[in-house]
């Protein structure tokens, strides 16, 4: 059951509208909290795409990891521009959706980046997951994945 995004609609990256029920269902879910206007978070993006791609994009079979993008730009406009120029072809929340409070309140953030990493009913992995996909790159996901219990596909 996803939980974390439930009764909400996501974006991709072409604009889409995406049922997070079908979106994240058995899958690991990073909850990136970040904006185009932080230079930490310019600077982790490309690194969370590498990983991103990796793992999904030319894993065999992709991996069970879904990135949920919440912005914490100023404006709708910036939060697009920054969306579609640096970020990896994983989903976003809306910049309209006032969810994005309750996340931030839920998870505790109080900077960006912060890649939290939870099950798909939410509940926490880790909030260290910028942390962890520096020091150890994709080691860290089988991790994630055993915490997680999701049904697993993934050989590696």
């Amino acid at each position: 059951m996803v939980e974390v995004f439930s009764g909400r609609t996501l974006l991709n990256k072409e604009g889409d509208f995406v049922d997070p029920e079908e979106a994240l269902r058995n899958k690991v879910v990073g909850i990136y909290f970040s904006a185009g206007w932080c230079p930490p978070c310019r600077d982790f993006t490309p690194i969370l795409c590498d990983f991103y791609t990796e793992l999904v994009e030319e894993g065999e079979p992709p991996a069970q990891f879904e990135i949920v993008f919440v912005s914490s730009d100023k404006s709708s406009d910036d939060m697009v521009e920054y969306y579609h120029d640096m970020h990896g072809d994983w989903l976003a929340l809306p910049w309209t959706d006032d969810y994005k409070h309750e996340l931030r309140q839920r998870y505790k953030i109080t900077a960006v980046p912060k890649l939290v990493i939870v099950k798909e009913n939410g509940e926490v992995i880790t909030d260290k997951g910028r942390k962890q996909i520096r020091d150890k790159g994709l080691v860290c996901f089988r991790t994630w994945l055993e915490a997680a219990e999701v049904f697993q596909n993934f050989k590696g």
